[in-house]
C-alpha cells in the first residue's frame, strides 16, 4: 500500500496507457500508442457463453462477428454462383450438398490464424498482453484478475474502455436461456435442418440469409421492423429478396415459450401482435439476435465516478471520447451515441492515442460512415435515409434519384437491384445520402464513401465517367426521380 501511494504521489506509473478489452477499438488504440512511444498493456479476458463458447484476442468481430459472419456469407453466395452457373453452361448436378462441420472448421482455422497474428503484432509493437479481467479500483489503478481466480493490480497514467459487448438473452421468455443460442456460439454450434431466427437487427438478417443460403430451412420471428435505423425501402427489399430467396418470415410476431421435447425437438410458442392469437411450431434450433448489452457491469464504474447511461448502460462520452473522469476514455461499442462498428472503434482508437500523446488534436468524425449489410442481396449505404433526410430538411426540399438495374445472364433479382442517391434539390444539390443493393455492395459503398468526406454534389456524380460494365456505375448515371413517377428500370447502356 505504501508503493501504491508512492506510485500517485510521484505520478509513475506501471504504464502510460492500459486499456481493458482486446477487440479492435483497444488493440488499435494499444498498438499505435506503443508506437509513439507510450508504455501500453492491453487486458483481455472472455467469459463464456452460456453454451461454453470461448475465444481468443481480436473481439467480437474476428471471433464470432463480422469476420466469420462475412465467411459463411461467402459460403452462402458460392451455392448459389454454383446453381447460376448452369445457366452460363456448366454442366452441374442437381442435387448439392453443404457439409457444415467442414465450413466451420475452415472458418475457426482462420479465425485462430488472426487471434495469432493480434499477439504477435502486439510482441512485436512491445505492447504487453494480460490475458486477465480488469476492472477499477480508482481512476489510475485497474484490478486485473486470470481464469485461475490469481490477482493482480496495475496503475496507469490513462486507462481506455473498450470492452465491447454481448448478446442480449429475453430473459422473460421462458427457456430462452436454456435451449436458444446467440451468435457468439454460431459457429460453434451444429445447425440442425430447421432453426428460427427471432430477429432485431441486422445480424439476425445477415444469419439468416447464409443460414437458408447452405439449405438450412430458416424462419426469421420480426416483432415490428426490419433493420431499424436504416431506409425502409431499401429494408423492404432486402427482406423481398430473403422470402423470394427461401427464408420464411413471421412478421409481428414475439416469442411466449420455448420447450425442449422429449425428441429434443424444440417447441416454440409466439402471438401474433396483430390477432393476438398464439401458434406453435417445432425447430431444430433457436438462434437469438434482439441485441447486444454493454461490457460495463464488472468494470466498477460507479467506484470511480464515470457515468454512464443507465436505460443503455453504456458510457456517457465526450467528442473526444473522454469520461465524467478526466484521464479516463471510452471506445467503441460500450460508447454512448457511437456507431456500433469495427472501422469506427479503430479509427477512434488511434485518433485518441495520437491525442493522448500529444502528436495530434483531431478529433473522430463519426458522420456520413458508410456500412453494409450483408444478406443474400447486399445492402450498402452511407450518409441519411430517405425518411431522416426528410425530416432533417423537408420533404420538398430533398430529391431522390433511383434506378434499378442487374446485369448477368440470371437476372432473377433485377426488382430488388436498386440504387438511390438522396440530394438536397436546390443549389449544388449535395448528396445526403447513397443507398445499393445488389452484388459487391460493401465494395461499391466504400468507394463512394470516399465523396462524403468531400462534400459530394450531385454534380460531381453527373461528371464522373464509368467503368463498363459495371452495377457501381449506375449510381453515376442516376436521373430519374422519384417525384417524376417513371420507371427507372435500367433496359441498356
Amino acid at each position: 500500500m505504501c508503493l501504491f501511494r508512492k506510485q500517485l504521489i510521484t505520478g509513475k506509473f506501471d504504464y502510460d496507457l492500459v486499456v481493458i478489452g482486446g477487440g479492435s477499438g483497444g488493440l488499435a488504440c494499444s498498438k499505435e500508442a506503443a508506437q509513439l512511444g507510450q508504455r501500453v498493456a492491453v487486458l483481455d479476458y472472455v467469459e463464456p457463453s452460456l453454451k461454453g463458447t470461448k475465444w481468443g484476442l481480436g473481439g467480437t468481430c474476428v471471433n464470432v462477428g463480422c469476420i466469420p459472419k462475412k465467411l459463411m456469407h461467402q459460403a452462402a453466395l458460392l451455392g448459389t454462383a454454383v446453381k447460376d452457373a448452369r445457366k452460363y453452361g456448366w454442366q452441374i448436378p442437381e442435387s448439392l450438398s453443404h457439409d457444415w462441420s467442414t465450413m466451420a472448421e475452415a472458418v475457426q482455422n482462420h479465425v485462430k490464424s488472426l487471434n495469432w497474428g493480434h499477439r504477435v503484432q502486439l510482441q512485436d509493437k512491445k505492447v504487453k498482453y494480460l490475458n486477465m479481467k480488469g476492472n477499477l479500483v480508482d481512476k489510475h489503478t485497474i484490478r486485473a484478475v486470470n481464469a485461475k481466480g490469481k490477482e493482480m493490480t496495475v496503475t496507469a497514467k490513462n486507462i481506455v474502455l473498450a470492452t465491447g459487448g454481448r448478446p442480449k438473452y429475453p430473459t422473460h421468455v421462458p427457456g430462452a436461456m436454456e435451449f436458444g443460442i446467440t451468435s457468439d456460439d454460431l459457429v460453434n454450434h451444429y445447425c440442425f435442418p430447421s432453426l428460427c431466427v427471432c430477429v432485431c437487427k441486422d445480424v439476425a438478417l445477415e444469419c439468416a440469409g447464409f443460414l437458408t443460403g447452405i439449405g438450412l430451412d430458416t424462419t426469421v420471428m420480426v416483432r415490428s421492423i426490419a433493420l431499424r435505423g436504416f431506409d425502409q425501402q431499401m429494408s423492404g427489399l432486402v427482406t423481398d429478396y430473403m422470402e423470394a430467396y427461401g427464408t420464411k418470415f413471421s412478421w409481428k410476431c414475439t416469442p411466449k415459450s420455448i420447450e425442449k421435447l422429449p425428441s429434443g425437438i424444440l417447441r416454440v410458442t409466439w402471438m401474433n401482435l396483430n390477432t393476438k392469437e398464439e401458434h406453435q411450431d417445432t425447430f431444430n434450433s433457436v438462434l437469438w439476435a434482439v441485441g447486444r448489452a454493454s461490457e460495463t457491469k464488472t468494470l466498477n464504474l460507479d467506484k470511480v465516478g464515470v457515468e454512464i447511461n443507465i436505460e443503455t448502460g453504456k458510457i456517457i462520452v465526450a467528442a473526444d471520447e473522454a469520461t465524467s473522469v478526466p484521464n479516463i476514455f471510452a471506445i467503441g461499442d460500450i460508447a454512448e451515441g457511437r456507431p456500433e462498428l469495427t472501422p469506427t472503434a479503430i479509427k477512434a482508437g488511434k485518433l485518441l492515442a495520437r491525442r493522448l500523446v500529444g502528436h495530434s488534436t483531431e478529433l473522430m468524425n463519426y458522420d456520413n460512415v458508410a456500412t453494409t449489410v450483408f444478406t443474400p442481396l447486399e445492402y450498402g449505404c452511407v450518409g441519411l435515409s430517405e425518411e431522416e433526410a426528410e425530416r432533417r430538411h423537408g420533404k420538398d426540399q430533398i430529391e431522390v434519384k433511383y434506378s434499378i438495374f442487374a446485369m448477368g445472364v440470371v437476372r432473377h433479382n433485377i426488382k430488388f437491384s436498386y440504387k438511390m442517391v438522396v440530394c438536397l434539390r436546390e443549389g449544388d444539390q449535395r448528396v445526403l445520402g447513397m443507398h445499393f443493393t445488389g452484388p459487391s455492395a460493401g465494395e461499391v459503398t466504400q468507394g463512394f464513401s470516399l465523396g462524403f468526406q468531400c462534400g459530394l454534389t450531385y454534380e460531381h456524380l453527373r461528371n464522373t465517367v464509368g467503368i463498363h460494365p459495371t452495377c457501381a456505375e449506375e449510381l453515376i448515371k442516376l436521373n430519374i426521380t422519384k417525384r417524376s413517377g417513371l420507371d427507372a428500370t435500367v433496359t441498356g447502356c
